[in-house]
């Protein structure tokens, strides 16, 4: 069985749970009946370089933008760090825009959103973030359909998601759709988290 590599968007000033919470659920992902995990989970940042999350919390990413393997699913998180730094960085929305052409989902947790609007891939479909800054998504970005009220938006290849927790439901959500209910359920269970699909 070939695993899907996720690869997950670290910068200064990331939301911690944004990019942890995914983590954890695609890490602790199993099959039926089996101990495999589907999913290699890998982040990666611009140069590669330690990272000081939100509050301080220092993460050194496995890769960066030059050296990391082929993706399969991005999970791009949000924060402050998303929304007034890496929004102006026109080499994470370059890398972005070249991700989305090559990966089987391009998906974005809270604030996330922003970047993936700016790189234009948001335009003309449905989306979410934060409810903080759906304003700003909905004013900023007019060309996108912007959807309040969701812990995540699917539009088949680009999945958003709202503030900060859905994004473990966002990706309870397509661990479900890769693999079944069974399987979201059972390490929902397992994580002692609820959901409802």
């Amino acid at each position: 069985m070939k695993k899907r590599t996720v690869g997950i968007l670290l910068f200064n000033e990331v939301e911690v749970l944004d990019f942890s919470g995914p983590f954890e659920v695609f890490s602790l992902a199993t099959l039926p009946n089996s101990n495999i995990n589907p999913f290699v989970v890998k982040t990666v940042s611009e140069d590669g370089n330690m990272i000081s999350a939100r509050n301080g919390l220092k993460v050194t990413p496995d890769y960066s933008f030059e050296n990391h393997p082929k993706f399969d699913i991005v999970i791009v998180p949000g924060g402050y760090g998303a929304e007034k730094i890496e929004i102006n960085n026109p080499k994470v929305v370059k890398w972005i825009v070249q991700q989305q052409s090559e990966v089987e989902m391009m998906t974005s947790v809270c604030t996330g959103a922003l970047l993936l609007a700016k790189s234009g891939i948001l335009d003309r479909k449905r989306a979410t973030t934060h409810w903080m800054d759906i304003d700003d998504l909905e004013k900023e970005f007019p060309l996108i359909s912007v959807q309040r009220n969701a812990k995540f938006v699917d539009e088949g290849s680009i999945i958003t998601s709202g503030g900060i927790s859905a994004g473990i439901n966002m990706s309870f959500h397509i661990i479900s759709r890769l693999y079944g209910k069974t399987v979201a359920k059972e390490l929902a269970k397992r994580m002692e988290y609820d959901i409802d699909i």
